[in-house]
């Protein structure tokens, strides 16, 4: 057999078994983390002496919808979901003006001990809520605000960790534009407004989606400061599925189904600017 018509043979491709390796871990890391969740959404088509069987059934052979109908008539659901997104919807947008407005002082202001007053509001992160939510307390009851929204609204209208976070994406953005807008006559309000906020798209959204959650399921916060049925929230309100005798898993389930939703359709439509907002946080610093 002559040279030009010997076949050619091909290299063999060497097989990555670090990426195999990235491909499984990050797979199984998946599965795990989606477990719970399945389970929430089987265990909410049962009844209750069917929630905990083993070996689990994680589709039901005789589904029971009649969870997700049962548990808008046990409880005033509707009105704790209202009151939930009343106050989430508030916290947020104050959370997201308060946080940029003091993130843009912070990173293109020039004023006396600026640097040590942003180390000492940030240092308040590592402080437990729990060291100081007696003396927020006793201060909202001196108030007159127990047993209404705005005592939540005023104490998490404010958020450290939020004006780190948009101040770490301020810092990205170049002083030059600033001055010319400042040369151009624009007030540091108009900078902030028609500037810094148009730019600011990804800090803001990944914000949103921080406070949103945090908002939504907060649980201590309504338990302590809410005492009234009419003002309570969802989660205080999933916890009215357990009586004094017993626990309606399968109703507890249905109920957790139906808070999870709002929290997917933040995320989904803010997600495309969520990571592109943490990473840029931390461009310069």
């Amino acid at each position: 057999m002559s040279a030009a018509t010997t076949p050619l043979r091909r290299p063999r491709r060497r097989v990555n078994w670090g990426l195999i390796l990235t491909y499984a871990v990050a797979i199984l890391v998946t599965l795990t983390m989606l477990t719970p969740i399945v389970w929430m959404l089987s265990a909410s088509l049962k009844l209750d002496r069917d929630v905990f069987a083993f070996p689990i059934e994680w589709i039901p052979a005789e589904p029971r919808w009649r969870n997700y109908i049962d548990i808008w008539t046990k409880i005033p659901l509707a009105l704790f979901v209202w009151n939930t997104t009343k106050l989430t919807v508030i916290v947020t947008l104050l959370q997201l003006f308060t946080s940029s407005f003091a993130a843009y002082a912070f990173a293109k202001l020039r004023f006396p001990y600026r640097n040590a007053l942003f180390l000492a509001y940030i240092a308040t992160i590592a402080m437990p809520w729990q060291v100081y939510m007696v003396p927020q307390f006793l201060l909202m009851r001196e108030f007159g605000l127990n047993n209404t929204h705005l005592a939540l609204i005023c104490l998490q209208a404010f958020t450290a960790f939020g004006v780190f976070l948009m101040r770490q994406f301020y810092m990205s953005i170049p002083d030059e534009l600033c001055e010319a807008a400042r040369i151009d006559g624009m007030s540091e309000y108009g900078i902030w407004w028609r500037i810094m906020l148009p730019l600011s798209m990804p800090a803001l959204s990944t914000l949103t989606i921080f406070t949103f959650v945090n908002t939504w399921n907060d649980f201590l916060g309504p338990l302590i400061y809410l005492t009234k049925t009419e003002l309570k929230t969802i989660q205080i309100g999933i916890r009215m599925f357990v009586t004094q005798y017993t626990q309606e898993y399968g109703l507890i389930m249905a109920a957790s189904v139906v808070s999870l939703i709002p929290v997917l359709i933040v995320f989904l439509a803010l997600q495309r600017f969520f990571v592109e907002g943490i990473a840029s946080t931390g461009i310069k610093g």
